[in-house]
Order: structure tokens, then sequence, then C-alpha cells
């Protein structure tokens, strides 16, 4: 069982946190271009919002959800 908490930590700190662990060598070495690239991520994450937002905005205009209210029997 101790392995597989050992397997866990090695994946997580090995391979999925590597790409924050090299944003945060290049912090110091270069700010300017890690906040760059921090930005850049910002601006993608912002800019799927709006598209989701649009999209949302488009369903609820053609009434494509069930609005009906409805309640348990229980109430």
């Amino acid at each position: 069982m101790k392995d597989f908490f050992y397997a866990l930590q090695d994946l997580f700190v090995d391979v999925l946190f590597a790409p924050f662990d090299a944003l945060r060598a290049l912090e110091l070495e270069n700010w300017w271009t890690a906040n760059l690239i921090s930005w850049i991520f910002v601006i993608i994450c912002m800019v799927a919002m709006v598209y989701w937002m649009l999209q949302l905005k488009e369903h609820s205009k053609n009434n494509e959800e069930d609005k009906s209210v409805t309640s348990h029997s229980y109430l």
C-alpha cells in the first residue's frame, strides 16, 4: 500500500507538476518571460470564458433548455 502512495507522489511531483517547476525556475532567470507566459495563459482562459458565455446565451435564446418548474413529490 505504501508503494501505491509513493507512485502517486512520483506521478504528481515528477510528471504532472514539471511545467510548474519549469515556470518557477524560469522566473528566477527571467522575470519578464515568466510573466509573459502567465499572461498568455490568463488571456487564453478569458477568451475561453467569453466563448462559453456566448454559447450559453445562444442556447438560451433558442429555448433549447427545459426550464419548467417542477418539485419533488416530498415537497
